[in-house]
């Protein structure tokens, strides 16, 4: 009889700050594993504003970081862009959208929301 294998995890990501509802919501991804702080090696990191970017990038230099927003304000995404960060992505959009966003920084694309541009 054959057996169902699960593909495996492979993309780590820390929300910063912790956030349950949407670390269930990615968790549910089929290869998305939310890690609770650095120590779980994460490839991607969610962070909601631009002095949290050097921070991460200071502690893990190979994480990419995105940063969560709710809507554009002006010099936002230079702001963040600057600071290091590998996009800007709208926090209450489709999950499926911010998994995509994850998806696509952990290759090395710079991701910016096409709402946000």
């Amino acid at each position: 009889m054959p057996v169902e294998h699960r593909q495996a995890r492979a993309l780590r990501v820390l929300l910063d700050p912790p956030n349950p509802a949407l670390a269930l919501q990615l968790g549910l991804q089929p290869d998305i594993e939310v890690v609770r702080d650095l120590l779980g090696r994460p490839t991607v990191a969610l962070v909601e504003d631009a002095e949290s970017v050097a921070r991460l990038l200071a502690e893990d230099p190979e994480c990419r970081v995105l940063v969560l927003t709710g809507s554009a304000h002006p010099g936002l995404g230079a702001a963040v862009l600057g600071a290091g960060a590998a996009g800007l992505v709208l926090r209450d959009g489709p999950v499926e959208d911010l998994a995509d966003a994850i998806r696509r920084a952990s290759m090395g694309e710079t991701v910016v929301d096409p709402a946000l541009g």
